[in-house]
């Protein structure tokens, strides 16, 4: 059993998701939950159809996923910054 990495992101209309590791593997939806439920269907599909193409299961090379804290030496416009 290998474990995936996914980054979920707000959108305008609700959430998309990918993996890092499996490049044209996405989701979206209205719900973050749902969008984390149809991303496993989606990691799921993509290496059945990997296994019957015969193609290698990528192992998962990313691992971690860290917010790091910038600071800016200039003041930014507010059309800049998001909440």
């Amino acid at each position: 059993m290998y474990k995936y990495l996914i980054i979920i992101e707000k959108s305008r209309t609700g959430f998309s998701a990918y993996a890092p590791d499996l490049p044209g593997c996405v989701a979206v939806s209205s719900t973050k939950e749902k969008t984390e439920a149809l991303m496993k269907e989606a990691i799921e599909f993509h290496i059945e159809g990997m296994l019957e193409e015969g193609l290698e299961i990528p192992k998962p090379t990313t691992t971690n996923a860290e917010f790091i804290k910038i600071n800016f030496k200039k003041r930014l416009r507010k059309e800049f910054v998001s909440a």
